[in-house]
């Protein structure tokens, strides 16, 4: 600003206070002493102080801000400082400068020194401590005067007078109007001297102002406190904050104005009210709306000030300024959010402040509002931006859409008439209220103001503002995808279009409102719009709409029930219509009628014979307010036959249905359709289709029963689609009941039936006749369905027990189920006589006679008569779809007869030893199959049977050795679940040998064997002259259950046949452990000697008879190899542990071998075993033939042992043995073979018996091994 201008402002100012426009404002900075100088100066200053920018760091830790100072450079006048007191920030002067460009001694003493003292006395009178000294050089006055002095003695005379404590108060400027490098860099120091000063006063003033401006907010509890005073003193920071560019700190600063007062408002409202409160409780006598279209609208400022202002005043500035703070920051979208909180926000704080308010002056006010927003927003942004951006103005469009319905409601406009004298006398008030219009919008043609005055001067005119802006809201929220929003527009202009008698328009608005609350579950909102379109289609004469919505909201609950009931009477009344055209029926859901909670089959398993009968009975909630008489419920039925329903016998059907016969239905809201969430489960069955000629499998897949709910299309709310297809008649498959009356709540409604033809039923539709109404549920869902089964008579045998027990009587079920067939008198059950399993008659038995449903119908005595071939069963007379049960006695018998048993013996003799090799593996029993023919009255085919029995016991022989003594062995095991008494117990030889006499050791002639036990018997062998080398034997004994009572038949013993070979004793051996010499105990660690002897007890026989006997001259010896053994690890042989020796075939011939061996252990150990073998030669044509004594004395040669059980090849070869085998190999010896002895042929008397063995001396631990 010119500085001339500067002065004529300062002029004016002293006659009216200025106008505040904050963005023409800037910090005053004074300037004294040569005023020609600054002039001169001002154009380089005013453009070159705002170009760089500066940092400005402010106190409580806010962030530092860069920022861009103007100055409005003023002349100084005392009247300029601030009084004391005064808190005004935009008048107050940040900065003084004196400018000087004296260089003369004489001119500075005698007048720039006082002008300078009298400049900074009037500073320090009021307390103004920023100021800065300029010094301006020219070197133009350095050449014209020759005596001045040096201009540092200027400047340092100035410093050394004024700024002793401040020197960089004082700046020089040098050469300023001169475009040199030198002045440039002169004028750099200046600015930024000069910014950096500015920044400090501001900094220092602005806390000071913050801090007396905090003390009076703290003092707010106190009173007298006046918030219009408190106001204008934030707003002075604000003002401040917008002329340093700072619009975000300014924005902050209203933003807490508001708080404060929001906060102040809701106390009242909640009784702690404050006194200054009740200068804002005016009534209302302006409406005319925000005015956003000046930067500060001075007349409700000046209201403020003057404690005058209302709450729509204080509101309307308030906002008027935080718009034009965010257009300034590029916010405009803020500004729509803000101003729909302030337009709800005023209404409500109205309310808690008991504001009195004229009718429809608040709509003014809002719709003025909105419209005035938005016309600020549009502006300050382009076409593009706007309709990008409709989310943020669209809610102002809907307030205002919703106001001016209002307001047209209040005026009469929306009246089949038209307004009343009272309605224009309204209208004139309101019109009042709103005053002149604003200059500033005189000459626009849609301002705010133009648009309310037109759109209340007729009805036409409202009719065309309201449609226009129902019509844009309805399309911009449905274009931002705020259907909801849209939809509840669209019903307010529903209702609009109601009144003005335009019933077809308003149905499609409610037909999309509904199909929305309906998809959301909006209940409430679902019954207010129903009870608009029922009336819509009433004017419409749309009947079966109508009676479709009227049945729904008759069983609504959220109206009252007066309501529901003259609903439910729209309904009967139609119903009982006495027309011509009776044949035309209404047809209509029926969950609004009446809901399908239970069905409940009886029987309980939904299966049913042909000809038996079945009741369904159904439970119904009826949702009608009274009761209803009902002319027929029928129950549409689907009858199927599958493929393989040959397969559905009765017990098939039985096991794949549900026990106790009741479904369940879901429960659905009345009128709601099945939302997506809510879809049912999928319900997948396997489907077979086989052969009916073998039974086998042709073909497998998986079929959905419930495809009609998954994949339906969602039923429209206004209408029922009958699908094609389904008939509502009365049919073939139709269960009915008529003449009933359907309470409030809960019915039982009974169907019966009779099954006619086998097959699947199953309910698809349920269908309510009222007079000419049918109310109809299209799916039955879950799935309910009943078969009707046609079945072939049955025969099955089962056993009673778990499993059948051969050689006693066992019990046998036979259960006859009839079918479709009739017994007569004389019908008879032919079962062929099998030798093995006889059936067994006792005269007691009876045949009791069962319904399908298991309940006992009679029971009659069974007649059986046998013959050699056939057994004949005598049937009681049973109805059709009965069952016969009755109980027989059969007894298998493993061997007949002696050849039978011998056949069965050598036929599968290998069968019978795998048999037996299994059962001692698994401990089992073994079983045999029984075979039965039998002849059924019903068929002319035979029907074969199997029975399964199980042997009980199982049997296995050893033979024991004393010496030369023999002794058989045979151990029963019983392995079934029963115990049995055992006696008459024997063992025969089968040959009837004389010589040979089996002596018992067995004292009990009866014992008792028990489950899953064993009982031994033993035999000793005794002979007086020699036996064969094998000899057959047969084990038998008599057995019976132990806890049966006596028997009425002689039971077959138990057998066991076997062989018994190689039985005499032809070796003894006899071991001994000696101690060392000298010592009387073996010791642990010392050698000990080990002492074999092997006898020889009978002479040659035929056993000897191999390829080991070596016969010369009469005399016959045999090689025999021996191996000393200790798998107890007791022992540790030293030396040769086996070897070959050739043994004399001759009674008490003796070998004696002797060896060392070492106890490693302490206690009594037992002795090491001792085995012997038959030592063969090798078969090999070309093998060279060594003798006797060169195979005793070569050790070293591997022996191959074909070892059975007794023999462990690993423990036979010795260290050496090992060692040489490559090398016998090698040389190509032959490789002998080894044989053992049978069970009984070598006797080792030495076995079990044990040696002391003490510990040494010298050990200091001490083991012992317990055996």
């Amino acid at each position: 600003m010119d500085p001339v201008a500067a002065a004529a402002a300062e002029e004016e100012g002293r006659e009216k206070p200025p106008v505040i426009y904050t963005m023409e404002n800037k910090p005053i900075v004074t300037c004294a002493g040569d005023q020609n100088l600054f002039t001169s100066l001002y154009p380089t200053l005013s453009q070159q102080l705002p170009r760089e920018p500066m940092e400005w760091r402010r106190s409580y830790g806010r962030a530092p801000k860069m920022i861009h100072l103007e100055s409005n450079f003023v002349q100084f006048k005392e009247e300029l400082l601030p009084k004391e007191g005064n808190k005004a920030l935009l008048t107050f002067p940040f900065l003084h400068i004196y400018w000087t460009e004296c260089c003369d001694t004489e001119v500075y003493k005698t007048a720039v020194k006082d002008d300078i003292t009298k400049w900074q006395n009037v500073l320090k009178a009021h307390n103004s401590l920023d100021w800065l000294i300029v010094v301006v050089e020219s070197d133009a006055k350095k050449k014209n005067k020759t005596n001045i002095l040096p201009r540092t003695s200027i400047v340092d005379k100035i410093r050394n007078d004024f700024c002793n404590k401040q020197s960089d108060r004082c700046v020089v400027l040098s050469d300023p109007l001169k475009d040199s490098s030198r002045s440039q860099e002169s004028w750099n120091a200046f600015l930024t001297k000069l910014r950096t000063l500015l920044l400090m006063s501001f900094t220092k003033n602005l806390g000071k102002f913050e801090d007396d401006m905090r003390t009076l907010r703290e003092k707010r509890t106190e009173p007298g406190w006046s918030f219009c005073e408190y106001f204008m003193v934030q707003e002075e920071l604000a003002f401040v904050f917008e002329m340093l560019q700072q619009f975000e700190d300014a924005l902050v600063q209203y933003d807490e104005l508001d708080a404060l007062f929001s906060q102040y408002v809701v106390n009242f409202g909640a009784g702690d009210g404050a006194n200054w409160l009740t200068f804002f409780c005016q009534p209302v006598r302006s409406w005319n709306g925000l005015i956003l279209r000046k930067p500060i609208d001075m007349e409700k400022r000046e209201l403020i000030q003057n404690q005058e202002a209302t709450l729509l005043d204080l509101r309307s500035y308030l906002f008027s300024r935080q718009c034009t703070l965010l257009i300034f920051l590029q916010r405009p979208w803020e500004v729509s959010q803000r101003a729909l909180e302030l337009l709800h926000n005023c209404v409500q704080e109205l309310k808690l402040l008991e504001v009195s308010v004229p009718p429809g002056a608040l709509d003014c006010w809002v719709f003025l509002s909105c419209l005035e927003v938005l016309q600020r927003i549009e502006g300050c942004c382009d076409r593009a931006q706007i309709d990008a951006n409709v989310s943020h103005t669209v809610g102002l469009w809907s307030y205002a859409t919703e106001k001016l319905k209002s307001l047209g409601y209040l005026c009469g406009l929306v009246s089949e008439k038209g307004p009343n004298s009272e309605d224009l006398n309204r209208t004139v008030d309101l019109l009042a209220g709103l005053g002149a219009e604003r200059p500033e919008t005189a000459n626009a043609s849609q301002s705010p103001y133009k648009k309310l005055k037109e759109a209340l001067s007729s009805v036409e005119a409202f009719e065309k503002h309201y449609l226009d802006l129902s019509h844009a809201t309805i399309e911009m929220y449905t274009n931002i995808g705020r259907i909801r929003s849209a939809k509840l527009v669209g019903k307010d202009l529903a209702e609009f279009y109601m009144r003005k008698k335009g019933p077809q328009k308003a149905e499609v608005y409610l037909q999309g409102a509904l199909k929305t609350y309906l998809a959301e579950g909006w209940a409430l909102l679902v019954t207010h719009t129903r009870k608009q379109l029922a009336e819509c289609q009433k004017q419409l004469g749309q009947i079966e709409n109508y009676l479709q919505t009227s049945s729904l909201l008759a069983g609504d609950n959220h109206l009252t029930e007066n309501e529901r009931k003259s609903f439910c009477q729209e309904i009967l009344d139609f119903a009982n219509q006495q027309e011509e055209n009776q044949g035309q029926k209404v047809v209509l859901p029926m969950q609004s009628f009446a809901q399908l909670k239970t069905l409940h089959f009886d029987p309980p398993n939904a299966v049913v014979h042909v000809g038996g009968k079945l009741l369904i009975e159904l439970t119904l909630l009826s949702q009608m307010p009274i009761p209803v008489q009902v002319d027929q419920i029928a129950i549409h039925v689907h009858f199927s036959i599958e493929k393989n329903s040959y397969r559905k016998t009765a017990e098939w059907l039985t096991k794949h249905k549900a026990s106790n016969g009741v479904i369940s239905f879901p429960n659905e809201i009345t009128g709601f359709p099945l939302s997506r969430n809510n879809l049912p489960a999928l319900e997948l069955y396997e489907m077979y289709e086989r052969s009916p000629s073998d039974n086998s499998l042709n073909t497998a897949g998986i079929i959905c029963k419930n495809v009609h709910m998954l994949l339906r299309r969602q039923e429209s709310s206004s209408s029922l689609d009958v699908p094609s297809g389904v008939t509502l008649e009365d049919g073939a498959h139709v269960l009915k009941c008529t003449n009933l009356i359907l309470e409030p709540g809960v019915n039982k409604v009974t169907f019966d039936t009779q099954a006619k033809e086998p097959g699947t039923y199953t309910l698809r539709q349920l269908c309510t006749s009222v007079g000419k109404v049918q109310f109809v549920l299209l799916h039955i869902y879950p799935i309910a369905q009943y078969d009707v089964y046609s079945q072939e008579p049955q025969l099955k045998v089962e056993p009673m027990t778990d499993s059948l027990l051969a050689g006693i009587p066992q019990k046998v079920k036979f259960t006859v189920t009839t079918g479709h067939y009739t017994m007569k008198n004389g019908d008879t059950l032919q079962l062929s006589n099998a030798d093995a399993m006889p059936i067994l008659y006792h005269p007691e038995s009876k045949a009791v006679i069962y319904s399908n449903a298991r309940d006992k119908i009679s029971e009659s005595s069974l007649r059986i008569q046998s013959s050699e071939k056939i057994t004949s069963i005598s049937l009681p007379v049973a109805p059709a779809y009965h069952v016969i049960e009755f109980e027989l006695e059969v007894m298998y018998l493993p061997s007949a007869t002696q050849s039978v048993a011998e056949k069965e013996n050598t036929a599968n003799k290998e069968v019978h030893r795998k048999s037996k090799e299994k059962q001692k593996h698994d401990n089992c029993m073994a079983t045999v199959d029984q075979k039965v023919t039998i002849d059924c009255p019903w068929s002319i085919y035979s029907t074969i049977i199997a029975l399964t029995f199980c042997i009980p016991f199982n049997a296995k022989h050893s033979l024991l050795s004393a010496g030369k003594r023999k002794y058989v062995q045979v151990c029963v095991q019983n392995l079934s679940d029963l115990s049995f008494q055992l006696s008459d117990n024997s063992l025969k030889n089968s040959a009837d040998c004389t010589d040979l006499q089996l002596v018992p050791l067995n004292p009990e002639s009866q014992q008792v064997i028990y489950s899953k036990q064993s009982i031994f018997f033993v035999w000793e062998l005794r002979w007086t002259k020699e036996l064969p080398l094998s000899l057959q034997c047969l084990f038998s004994v008599s057995f019976c259950p132990a806890t049966s009572e006596e028997q009425s038949i002689t039971l077959k013993p138990f057998t066991y046949e076997f062989e018994v070979e190689n039985f005499f004793t032809l070796y003894h051996v006899k071991t001994e452990i000696f101690p060392p010499l000298g010592a009387e105990y073996c010791k642990t660690g010392l050698l000990c000697s080990l002492e074999v002897s092997i006898t020889r007890l009978v002479d040659l026989s035929e056993v000897d008879r191999d390829e080991a006997l070596t016969e010369s001259d009469g005399y016959c010896t045999t090689k025999l190899m021996y191996e000393v053994v200790d798998n107890s690890s007791n022992w540790a042989v030293c030396g040769k542990s086996s070897g070959v020796i050739s043994m004399p075939v001759a009674a008490q011939a003796t070998h004696k071998v002797h060896m060392e061996v070492m106890p490693l252990f302490a206690g009594y150990l037992p002795f090491p075993d001792v085995r012997l073998f038959k030592y063969l030669p090798h078969h090999s044509a070309h093998s060279t033939q060594l003798d006797a004594d060169s195979w005793i004395e070569n050790d070293n040669i591997s022996v191959d042992k074909n070892v059975d059980d007794q023999a462990d090849s690993s423990s036979i070869r010795s260290r050496s043995s090992l060692h040489s085998a490559a090398s016998g190999e090698h040389k190509g010896l032959p490789m002998p073979r080894l044989q053992s002895f049978s069970s009984g042929q070598v006797f080792n008397c030495s076995t079990g018996m044990q040696i002391l063995v003490i510990p040494s001396k010298d050990d200091h631990v001490l083991e012992v091994s317990v055996t």
